[in-house]
Protein backbone atom coordinates (compact mmCIF):
# COMPACT_ATOMS: atom_id res chain seq x y z
CA UNK A 1 0.00 0.00 0.00
CA UNK A 2 2.76 2.37 0.99
CA UNK A 3 4.75 1.48 -2.10
CA UNK A 4 1.82 2.27 -4.38
CA UNK A 5 1.10 5.62 -2.74
CA UNK A 6 4.01 7.49 -4.41
CA UNK A 7 2.95 5.96 -7.73
CA UNK A 8 -0.64 7.15 -7.28
CA UNK A 9 0.51 10.61 -6.21
CA UNK A 10 2.77 10.77 -9.26
CA UNK A 11 -0.10 9.82 -11.55
CA UNK A 12 -2.35 12.42 -9.90
CA UNK A 13 0.23 15.14 -10.62
CA UNK A 14 0.25 14.35 -14.33
CA UNK A 15 -1.81 16.47 -16.70
CA UNK A 16 -5.19 15.19 -17.82
CA UNK A 17 -3.90 14.57 -21.35
CA UNK A 18 -1.05 12.43 -19.98
CA UNK A 19 -3.46 10.44 -17.82
CA UNK A 20 -5.74 9.85 -20.83
CA UNK A 21 -2.75 8.65 -22.88
CA UNK A 22 -1.80 6.20 -20.11
CA UNK A 23 -5.39 4.95 -19.87
CA UNK A 24 -5.48 4.47 -23.64
CA UNK A 25 -2.25 2.46 -23.68
CA UNK A 26 -3.36 0.29 -20.74
CA UNK A 27 -6.71 -0.39 -22.42
CA UNK A 28 -5.01 -1.51 -25.65
CA UNK A 29 -2.65 -3.80 -23.73
CA UNK A 30 -5.46 -5.34 -21.67
CA UNK A 31 -7.66 -5.95 -24.73
CA UNK A 32 -4.70 -7.57 -26.50
CA UNK A 33 -3.53 -9.77 -23.60
CA UNK A 34 -6.89 -10.66 -22.02
CA UNK A 35 -10.03 -9.82 -24.02
CA UNK A 36 -12.32 -11.49 -21.47
CA UNK A 37 -10.96 -9.33 -18.65
CA UNK A 38 -11.19 -6.22 -20.84
CA UNK A 39 -14.91 -6.77 -21.37
CA UNK A 40 -15.46 -6.65 -17.63
CA UNK A 41 -14.31 -3.03 -17.50
CA UNK A 42 -16.90 -1.81 -19.98
CA UNK A 43 -19.07 -0.48 -17.15
CA UNK A 44 -16.44 2.20 -16.42
CA UNK A 45 -17.00 3.66 -19.87
CA UNK A 46 -20.78 3.47 -19.46
CA UNK A 47 -20.59 5.40 -16.19
CA UNK A 48 -18.43 8.09 -17.79
CA UNK A 49 -20.76 8.51 -20.79
CA UNK A 50 -23.79 8.62 -18.47
CA UNK A 51 -22.14 11.38 -16.44
CA UNK A 52 -21.52 13.41 -19.59
CA UNK A 53 -25.12 12.92 -20.69
CA UNK A 54 -26.35 14.14 -17.33
CA UNK A 55 -24.21 17.27 -17.25
CA UNK A 56 -24.25 18.45 -20.87
CA UNK A 57 -27.86 19.77 -21.10
CA UNK A 58 -27.72 21.87 -17.94
CA UNK A 59 -24.21 23.07 -18.86
CA UNK A 60 -25.40 24.44 -22.21
CA UNK A 61 -28.41 26.12 -20.56
CA UNK A 62 -26.59 27.97 -17.78
CA UNK A 63 -23.53 28.94 -19.86
CA UNK A 64 -25.60 30.56 -22.61
CA UNK A 65 -27.97 32.31 -20.19
CA UNK A 66 -25.09 33.62 -18.06
CA UNK A 67 -23.10 34.83 -21.09
CA UNK A 68 -26.02 36.77 -22.58
CA UNK A 69 -27.47 38.03 -19.29
CA UNK A 70 -24.16 39.52 -18.17
CA UNK A 71 -23.37 41.24 -21.45
CA UNK A 72 -23.40 44.98 -20.87
CA UNK A 73 -26.07 46.82 -22.83
CA UNK A 74 -23.70 49.77 -23.31
CA UNK A 75 -20.76 47.62 -24.40
CA UNK A 76 -18.78 49.48 -27.10
CA UNK A 77 -19.01 48.11 -30.63
CA UNK A 78 -15.54 49.19 -31.67
CA UNK A 79 -14.53 45.73 -32.84
CA UNK A 80 -16.70 45.48 -35.94
CA UNK A 81 -13.97 44.56 -38.49
CA UNK A 82 -12.35 42.03 -36.15
CA UNK A 83 -15.70 40.54 -35.16
CA UNK A 84 -16.56 40.09 -38.82
CA UNK A 85 -13.23 38.30 -39.33
CA UNK A 86 -14.05 36.06 -36.35
CA UNK A 87 -17.46 35.22 -37.83
CA UNK A 88 -16.20 34.61 -41.38
CA UNK A 89 -13.26 32.57 -40.10
CA UNK A 90 -15.40 30.32 -37.91
CA UNK A 91 -17.97 29.68 -40.66
CA UNK A 92 -15.16 29.08 -43.18
CA UNK A 93 -13.51 26.59 -40.82
CA UNK A 94 -16.81 24.72 -40.38
CA UNK A 95 -17.19 24.61 -44.17
CA UNK A 96 -13.69 23.18 -44.57
CA UNK A 97 -14.52 20.52 -41.98
CA UNK A 98 -17.70 19.60 -43.86
CA UNK A 99 -15.90 19.43 -47.23
CA UNK A 100 -13.14 17.26 -45.72
CA UNK A 101 -15.78 14.94 -44.26
CA UNK A 102 -17.37 14.53 -47.71
CA UNK A 103 -14.01 13.94 -49.39
CA UNK A 104 -12.72 11.56 -46.71
CA UNK A 105 -15.82 10.19 -44.95
CA UNK A 106 -15.29 8.77 -41.47
CA UNK A 107 -17.28 6.04 -39.77
CA UNK A 108 -17.35 5.01 -36.12
CA UNK A 109 -17.93 1.79 -34.24
CA UNK A 110 -20.89 2.40 -31.93
CA UNK A 111 -22.02 -0.11 -29.31
CA UNK A 112 -25.73 0.70 -29.53
CA UNK A 113 -28.07 -0.67 -32.16
CA UNK A 114 -29.46 1.99 -34.45
CA UNK A 115 -32.02 0.10 -36.50
CA UNK A 116 -34.93 2.15 -35.17
CA UNK A 117 -33.44 5.46 -36.24
CA UNK A 118 -35.53 7.41 -38.76
CA UNK A 119 -33.15 9.84 -40.52
CA UNK A 120 -34.50 13.03 -42.12
CA UNK A 121 -35.07 12.84 -45.85
CA UNK A 122 -33.78 16.32 -46.74
CA UNK A 123 -33.44 19.97 -45.84
CA UNK A 124 -37.21 20.47 -45.44
CA UNK A 125 -37.46 17.73 -42.84
CA UNK A 126 -34.31 18.98 -41.10
CA UNK A 127 -35.82 22.48 -40.82
CA UNK A 128 -39.10 20.99 -39.61
CA UNK A 129 -37.25 19.01 -36.93
CA UNK A 130 -35.38 22.14 -35.88
CA UNK A 131 -38.61 24.15 -35.54
CA UNK A 132 -40.41 21.47 -33.53
CA UNK A 133 -37.35 21.01 -31.32
CA UNK A 134 -37.12 24.75 -30.77
CA UNK A 135 -40.68 25.21 -29.47
CA UNK A 136 -40.67 22.31 -27.04
CA UNK A 137 -41.35 22.58 -23.30
CA UNK A 138 -38.11 23.61 -21.55
CA UNK A 139 -38.43 20.93 -18.86
CA UNK A 140 -39.02 18.30 -21.54
CA UNK A 141 -36.04 19.65 -23.48
CA UNK A 142 -33.79 19.11 -20.46
CA UNK A 143 -35.20 15.65 -19.76
CA UNK A 144 -34.87 14.52 -23.37
CA UNK A 145 -31.53 16.32 -23.91
CA UNK A 146 -33.10 18.29 -26.77
CA UNK A 147 -30.20 20.69 -27.26
CA UNK A 148 -31.96 22.80 -29.89
CA UNK A 149 -34.81 23.49 -27.47
CA UNK A 150 -32.35 24.12 -24.66
CA UNK A 151 -30.43 26.62 -26.79
CA UNK A 152 -33.59 28.51 -27.79
CA UNK A 153 -34.82 28.78 -24.19
CA UNK A 154 -31.33 29.77 -23.03
CA UNK A 155 -31.19 32.56 -25.63
CA UNK A 156 -34.63 33.80 -24.60
CA UNK A 157 -33.87 33.68 -20.89
CA UNK A 158 -30.49 35.33 -21.39
CA UNK A 159 -31.97 38.24 -23.34
CA UNK A 160 -34.75 38.64 -20.75
CA UNK A 161 -32.26 38.54 -17.85
CA UNK A 162 -30.17 41.36 -19.36
CA UNK A 163 -32.69 43.83 -17.94
CA UNK A 164 -32.81 42.06 -14.57
CA UNK A 165 -31.13 43.13 -11.37
CA UNK A 166 -27.40 42.74 -10.81
CA UNK A 167 -28.02 40.10 -8.16
CA UNK A 168 -30.12 38.00 -10.56
CA UNK A 169 -27.44 38.11 -13.23
CA UNK A 170 -24.85 37.26 -10.60
CA UNK A 171 -26.84 34.14 -9.69
CA UNK A 172 -26.64 32.92 -13.30
CA UNK A 173 -22.90 33.60 -13.34
CA UNK A 174 -22.46 31.62 -10.13
CA UNK A 175 -24.56 28.79 -11.57
CA UNK A 176 -22.35 28.74 -14.67
CA UNK A 177 -19.24 28.54 -12.50
CA UNK A 178 -20.77 25.78 -10.38
CA UNK A 179 -21.94 23.63 -13.29
CA UNK A 180 -18.60 24.11 -15.06
CA UNK A 181 -16.88 22.88 -11.91
CA UNK A 182 -19.06 19.75 -11.89
CA UNK A 183 -18.23 19.14 -15.54
CA UNK A 184 -14.53 19.52 -14.77
CA UNK A 185 -14.88 16.88 -12.06
CA UNK A 186 -16.59 14.50 -14.49
CA UNK A 187 -13.92 15.12 -17.10
CA UNK A 188 -11.22 14.38 -14.52
CA UNK A 189 -12.51 10.80 -14.63
CA UNK A 190 -11.99 10.70 -18.40
CA UNK A 191 -8.83 8.51 -18.15
CA UNK A 192 -10.79 5.84 -16.26
CA UNK A 193 -13.83 6.16 -18.53
CA UNK A 194 -11.71 5.99 -21.69
CA UNK A 195 -9.87 2.97 -20.30
CA UNK A 196 -13.23 1.20 -19.92
CA UNK A 197 -14.55 2.31 -23.30
CA UNK A 198 -11.46 1.40 -25.30
CA UNK A 199 -10.78 -1.92 -23.55
CA UNK A 200 -14.40 -3.04 -24.02
CA UNK A 201 -14.59 -1.83 -27.63
CA UNK A 202 -11.31 -3.45 -28.68
CA UNK A 203 -12.14 -6.71 -26.93
CA UNK A 204 -15.59 -6.80 -28.53
CA UNK A 205 -15.06 -5.48 -32.07
CA UNK A 206 -11.34 -6.00 -32.64
CA UNK A 207 -8.42 -3.67 -33.23
CA UNK A 208 -9.70 -2.33 -36.56
CA UNK A 209 -11.40 0.43 -34.52
CA UNK A 210 -7.96 2.03 -34.03
CA UNK A 211 -7.82 2.57 -37.78
CA UNK A 212 -11.15 4.41 -37.55
CA UNK A 213 -9.78 6.68 -34.80
CA UNK A 214 -6.62 7.40 -36.83
CA UNK A 215 -8.68 8.27 -39.93
CA UNK A 216 -11.01 10.56 -37.98
CA UNK A 217 -8.05 12.25 -36.30
CA UNK A 218 -6.36 12.76 -39.67
CA UNK A 219 -9.47 14.46 -41.07
CA UNK A 220 -9.71 16.75 -38.03
CA UNK A 221 -6.04 17.73 -37.92
CA UNK A 222 -5.85 18.05 -41.70
CA UNK A 223 -8.81 20.44 -41.70
CA UNK A 224 -7.23 22.52 -38.94
CA UNK A 225 -3.94 22.75 -40.83
CA UNK A 226 -5.78 23.87 -43.97
CA UNK A 227 -7.38 26.67 -41.94
CA UNK A 228 -4.05 27.60 -40.32
CA UNK A 229 -1.99 27.81 -43.51
CA UNK A 230 -4.73 28.35 -46.08
CA UNK A 231 -7.90 30.11 -44.94
CA UNK A 232 -6.36 32.36 -42.28
CA UNK A 233 -3.58 33.72 -44.54
CA UNK A 234 -6.12 34.22 -47.33
CA UNK A 235 -8.36 36.27 -45.04
CA UNK A 236 -5.36 38.19 -43.72
CA UNK A 237 -4.26 38.99 -47.29
CA UNK A 238 -7.80 40.16 -48.12
CA UNK A 239 -7.51 42.59 -45.23
CA UNK A 240 -3.84 43.63 -45.47
CA UNK A 241 -3.30 43.44 -49.25
CA UNK A 242 0.21 42.08 -48.77
CA UNK A 243 1.96 38.76 -48.13
CA UNK A 244 0.56 37.51 -44.80
CA UNK A 245 2.78 34.46 -44.32
CA UNK A 246 5.67 36.12 -42.42
CA UNK A 247 3.14 37.37 -39.87
CA UNK A 248 1.25 34.04 -39.81
CA UNK A 249 4.43 31.99 -39.28
CA UNK A 250 5.50 34.27 -36.44
CA UNK A 251 2.12 33.98 -34.72
CA UNK A 252 2.08 30.19 -35.14
CA UNK A 253 5.58 29.96 -33.67
CA UNK A 254 4.95 32.25 -30.68
CA UNK A 255 1.25 31.61 -29.95
CA UNK A 256 0.03 28.34 -31.47
CA UNK A 257 2.85 26.21 -30.07
CA UNK A 258 2.24 27.54 -26.55
CA UNK A 259 -1.51 26.97 -26.84
CA UNK A 260 -0.87 23.45 -28.17
CA UNK A 261 0.75 22.43 -24.90
CA UNK A 262 -1.39 24.43 -22.48
CA UNK A 263 -4.63 23.36 -24.25
CA UNK A 264 -6.40 26.45 -22.92
CA UNK A 265 -7.35 29.54 -24.90
CA UNK A 266 -7.86 31.44 -21.65
CA UNK A 267 -4.41 30.51 -20.38
CA UNK A 268 -2.92 31.70 -23.68
CA UNK A 269 -4.47 35.19 -23.45
CA UNK A 270 -1.40 36.73 -21.69
CA UNK A 271 0.85 35.17 -24.34
CA UNK A 272 -1.25 36.66 -27.13
CA UNK A 273 -1.41 40.09 -25.47
CA UNK A 274 2.37 40.17 -25.09
CA UNK A 275 2.80 39.05 -28.70
CA UNK A 276 0.48 41.82 -29.94
CA UNK A 277 2.49 44.34 -27.93
CA UNK A 278 5.78 43.17 -29.49
CA UNK A 279 4.18 43.33 -32.95
CA UNK A 280 3.39 47.01 -32.36
CA UNK A 281 -0.38 46.69 -32.60
CA UNK A 282 -2.75 49.33 -31.22
CA UNK A 283 -3.17 48.57 -27.50
CA UNK A 284 -6.77 49.75 -27.34
CA UNK A 285 -7.56 47.32 -30.14
CA UNK A 286 -5.84 44.13 -29.02
CA UNK A 287 -6.68 44.60 -25.33
CA UNK A 288 -10.33 44.03 -26.28
CA UNK A 289 -10.00 41.80 -29.34
CA UNK A 290 -7.80 39.10 -27.76
CA UNK A 291 -9.98 38.33 -24.69
CA UNK A 292 -13.07 38.54 -26.90
CA UNK A 293 -11.54 36.14 -29.41
CA UNK A 294 -10.76 33.63 -26.66
CA UNK A 295 -14.52 33.47 -26.09
CA UNK A 296 -16.14 33.68 -29.53
CA UNK A 297 -13.46 32.92 -32.16
CA UNK A 298 -13.62 29.12 -32.26
CA UNK A 299 -12.57 27.86 -35.69
CA UNK A 300 -11.11 24.67 -34.23
CA UNK A 301 -14.27 23.94 -32.29
CA UNK A 302 -16.39 24.48 -35.41
CA UNK A 303 -14.27 21.91 -37.27
CA UNK A 304 -14.54 19.42 -34.43
CA UNK A 305 -18.33 19.75 -34.18
CA UNK A 306 -18.93 19.47 -37.94
CA UNK A 307 -16.51 16.57 -38.57
CA UNK A 308 -17.62 14.53 -35.55
CA UNK A 309 -21.29 15.08 -36.38
CA UNK A 310 -20.84 13.98 -39.99
CA UNK A 311 -18.89 10.93 -38.78
CA UNK A 312 -21.98 9.93 -36.78
CA UNK A 313 -24.20 10.71 -39.78
CA UNK A 314 -22.06 8.53 -42.07
CA UNK A 315 -22.06 5.71 -39.54
CA UNK A 316 -25.86 5.70 -39.42
CA UNK A 317 -26.23 5.86 -43.20
CA UNK A 318 -28.00 9.23 -43.23
CA UNK A 319 -27.91 11.03 -46.57
CA UNK A 320 -26.90 14.71 -46.40
CA UNK A 321 -27.75 17.12 -49.21
CA UNK A 322 -25.95 20.38 -49.98
CA UNK A 323 -28.39 22.69 -48.18
CA UNK A 324 -28.34 20.51 -45.06
CA UNK A 325 -24.53 20.56 -45.11
CA UNK A 326 -24.55 24.36 -45.32
CA UNK A 327 -27.02 24.52 -42.45
CA UNK A 328 -24.68 22.30 -40.43
CA UNK A 329 -21.88 24.85 -41.04
CA UNK A 330 -24.03 27.59 -39.51
CA UNK A 331 -25.11 25.44 -36.56
CA UNK A 332 -21.53 24.30 -35.89
CA UNK A 333 -20.26 27.90 -36.03
CA UNK A 334 -22.92 29.22 -33.67
CA UNK A 335 -22.54 26.39 -31.18
CA UNK A 336 -18.73 26.64 -31.30
CA UNK A 337 -19.00 30.15 -29.85
CA UNK A 338 -20.65 28.60 -26.79
CA UNK A 339 -17.96 26.01 -26.18
CA UNK A 340 -17.28 25.62 -22.47
CA UNK A 341 -13.93 26.69 -21.09
CA UNK A 342 -12.99 23.16 -20.08
CA UNK A 343 -10.92 20.46 -21.74
CA UNK A 344 -13.06 18.96 -24.47
CA UNK A 345 -15.64 21.71 -24.14
CA UNK A 346 -16.44 21.65 -27.87
CA UNK A 347 -17.17 17.92 -27.70
CA UNK A 348 -20.06 18.53 -25.32
CA UNK A 349 -21.82 20.53 -28.04
CA UNK A 350 -21.76 17.73 -30.63
CA UNK A 351 -25.21 16.44 -29.50
CA UNK A 352 -26.69 19.82 -30.42
CA UNK A 353 -25.57 19.41 -34.03
CA UNK A 354 -26.59 15.75 -34.02
CA UNK A 355 -30.13 16.82 -33.13
CA UNK A 356 -30.42 18.24 -36.66
CA UNK A 357 -30.36 14.72 -38.06
CA UNK A 358 -32.61 13.05 -35.50
CA UNK A 359 -29.68 11.29 -33.82
CA UNK A 360 -30.54 10.28 -30.27
CA UNK A 361 -28.65 11.54 -27.24
CA UNK A 362 -27.40 8.02 -26.44
CA UNK A 363 -25.65 7.75 -29.80
CA UNK A 364 -24.40 11.35 -29.76
CA UNK A 365 -22.76 10.84 -26.37
CA UNK A 366 -20.90 7.81 -27.70
CA UNK A 367 -19.49 10.13 -30.36
CA UNK A 368 -18.50 12.57 -27.59
CA UNK A 369 -16.71 9.75 -25.77
CA UNK A 370 -14.78 8.88 -28.94
CA UNK A 371 -13.85 12.55 -29.11
CA UNK A 372 -12.26 12.28 -25.68
CA UNK A 373 -10.31 9.24 -26.86
CA UNK A 374 -8.73 11.08 -29.79
CA UNK A 375 -8.59 14.29 -27.72
CA UNK A 376 -5.01 13.37 -26.83
CA UNK A 377 -4.09 15.23 -30.04
CA UNK A 378 -7.36 16.74 -31.29
CA UNK A 379 -7.86 19.12 -28.37
CA UNK A 380 -4.28 20.40 -28.58
CA UNK A 381 -4.57 21.20 -32.29
CA UNK A 382 -8.02 22.73 -31.75
CA UNK A 383 -6.79 25.04 -28.99
CA UNK A 384 -3.73 26.05 -31.00
CA UNK A 385 -5.94 27.01 -33.95
CA UNK A 386 -8.50 28.84 -31.80
CA UNK A 387 -5.92 30.88 -29.92
CA UNK A 388 -3.41 31.91 -32.59
CA UNK A 389 -6.21 32.91 -35.01
CA UNK A 390 -7.17 35.69 -32.57
CA UNK A 391 -3.77 37.32 -33.11
CA UNK A 392 -3.75 36.76 -36.88
CA UNK A 393 -7.10 38.48 -37.39
CA UNK A 394 -6.37 41.27 -34.91
CA UNK A 395 -3.01 41.98 -36.55
CA UNK A 396 -4.52 41.91 -40.05
CA UNK A 397 -7.21 44.43 -39.13
CA UNK A 398 -4.73 46.65 -37.28
CA UNK A 399 -2.32 46.66 -40.23
CA UNK A 400 -5.25 47.54 -42.51
CA UNK A 401 -6.08 50.46 -40.20
CA UNK A 402 -2.47 51.69 -40.21
CA UNK A 403 -2.31 51.43 -44.01
CA UNK A 404 -5.62 53.23 -44.54
CA UNK A 405 -7.15 50.28 -46.41
CA UNK A 406 -10.95 49.88 -46.73
CA UNK A 407 -12.45 48.79 -43.43
CA UNK A 408 -9.34 49.78 -41.52
CA UNK A 409 -10.33 53.40 -40.93
CA UNK A 410 -13.44 52.27 -39.05
CA UNK A 411 -11.32 50.11 -36.78
CA UNK A 412 -8.89 52.94 -36.03
CA UNK A 413 -11.68 55.44 -35.37
CA UNK A 414 -13.49 52.98 -33.10
CA UNK A 415 -10.31 52.09 -31.22
CA UNK A 416 -9.53 55.74 -30.60
CA UNK A 417 -12.97 56.15 -29.03
CA UNK A 418 -12.39 53.49 -26.38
Amino acid sequence: MTASSPLLRGLARLSLISQIAIGLVLAILLAWLSPDSARQFGFLGEIFVTGLRAAAPILVLVLVVAAIANQRLDQPTNMRPILLMYVYGTIGAALIGVVASFLFPSTLTLTQATTELAPPSGIVEVLKNLLFSAVTNPVRALLDANFIGILVWALGLGIAMRTGSDSTRAVWSDLAVGVSMIVRIIIRFAPIGIFGLVSFTLATTGFHVLKEYAHLLAVLIGSMLVVTFGLNPLMAYWKMRRNPYPMVFRVVRESAITAFFTRSSAANIPVNLELCKRMGLHEDTYSIAIPLGATVNMAGAAITISVMTLAAVNTLGIQVDLLTALLLCIVASVTACGAAGVAGGSLLLIPLACNMFGISDDIAMQVVAIGFIIGVLQDSFETALNSHTDVVFTAACDHAAQSGLPGGQALRADADDV
